[in-house]
């Protein structure tokens, strides 16, 4: 076997150095406090068996065969994508292999030359790796900073009557849990001009009637340029879609590359995102105990004295702030070693200076779960102070 090249064999080094080599973990048993599963959807018996029915009804094979522009585009696409648009609230919906593939593909071919994108600078790492590889000029914003991005409205808005501008920015950011002030962002983009883009990631399942997301609980879908749904999260499956015009979507057919140029999603992929959303559709009693799970997390982080280590957030996400990636691995592998998994986030992930534990909250996690999680949290705490 070849040996890697001296200049990668010195990244890796680096990575040692400073701790933040990734490796891919076993299993992981203990009460979970670090999955995206926020409704336990991929557990649920219920979607698992509904799922199962419509693969048996609509298609008898295991695999898409092909892409969806070949072989691929299996019947279940066109139901899950209407239902997915109804759902929403969209004219249209297409369904991607992922989030990230959804927002490669978007970003990758919908800014043009020339065109300028301002985006938000904890956007997550799919929306600055599609907006990479886009011809468009790219500048970012303070994190939900609406001065800073009104003042590059300003200023990139009026450059050419050929340049459009693009602004990016998530309901939930995946970090810190936090949402922008997407009101004010919406009219800043109508008043200068400009389409909003927004990630709806960690929003879908969460936030909104039967979970529909923030954009919709602000009753702001029809004053936004494209949606991004992703499925790994709350609805407990994989794939994403791409919410927005009949004309966006024919756009994207032609023109996204992570959408033309892939073996499309299985019949059990898809059967399972139709299943989770007929399931979120009627069941709303996951979304309010996760709602009073963060409620009640929130609450016993000022009965440990631990708010201000938090990053504000009204999300299932909630982020304690620790610095220093050895520091952080080393409460995360003593919570874990108490029996609760919540997972380090290191840098280069985060800035230096920002490495964190990420409280991943769900809708099967117990009060005592809660309770006891930040009764041994807060007294590690002290012992570091």
């Amino acid at each position: 076997m070849q040996k890697l090249p001296a200049k990668l064999e010195k990244r890796l080094e680096s990575r040692k150095q400073d701790n933040s080599l990734r490796k891919l973990p076993l299993p992981p048993t203990g009460i979970d406090f670090f999955s995206n599963d926020y409704l336990g959807f991929s557990s649920s018996e219920a979607i698992k068996a509904s799922a199962a029915k419509l693969l048996q009804a609509e298609i008898p094979q295991n695999g898409a065969t092909g892409s969806r522009l070949l072989s691929g585009n299996h019947p279940l696409f066109g139901k899950a994508e209407k239902l997915i648009a109804d759902f929403h609230q969209s004219e249209t919906a297409l369904i991607f292999n992922s989030g990230y593939d959804a927002n490669l593909g978007f970003f990758s071919s919908v800014p043009q030359k020339n065109d300028i994108i301002l985006y938000d600078e904890l956007s997550h790492a799919s929306i600055r790796d599609g907006i990479t590889m886009s011809l468009a000029k790219a500048y970012r914003f303070s994190h939900n900073d609406i001065a800073d991005l009104e003042a590059k409205l300003e200023k990139f808005s009026l450059t050419s009557e050929n340049v459009q501008v693009y602004v990016v920015t998530e309901s939930v950011f995946s970090m810190d849990g936090d949402a922008p002030d997407l009101v004010a962002i919406c009219d800043l983009s109508e008043k200068f001009q400009a389409l909003l883009i927004v990630d709806e990631a960690h929003a879908t399942g969460v936030f909104g009637k039967n979970g529909c997301g923030l954009v919709q609980q602000l009753s702001l879908e029809n004053r936004i340029f494209a949606r991004i749904q992703t499925f790994g999260k709350a609805m407990g499956c994989h794939g994403a879609a791409i919410l927005g015009s009949e004309e966006l979507k024919n756009y994207l057919i032609n023109f996204a590359r992570s959408f033309i140029y892939t073996t499309a999603l299985s019949p059990h992929s898809v059967a399972t995102i139709l299943a989770a959303y007929q399931f979120l559709e009627k069941e709303e009693k996951n979304i309010l105990l996760l709602l009073e799970n963060i409620r009640f997390f929130k609450d016993q982080l000022s009965n440990n004295g631990l708010s201000e280590r938090f990053i504000k957030s009204d999300s299932a996400i909630q982020s304690c702030v620790v610095s220093g990636n050895s520091e952080t691995k080393k409460l995360s592998v003593a919570l874990q070693q108490k029996g609760f998994m919540v997972k380090a986030i290191l840098s280069p992930t985060v800035p230096i200076g920002q490495e964190r534990l990420r409280f991943c909250l769900h809708s099967y996690n117990s009060s005592e779960e809660i309770s006891e999680v930040l009764k041994v949290l807060s007294s590690f705490v002290k012992n570091m102070d």
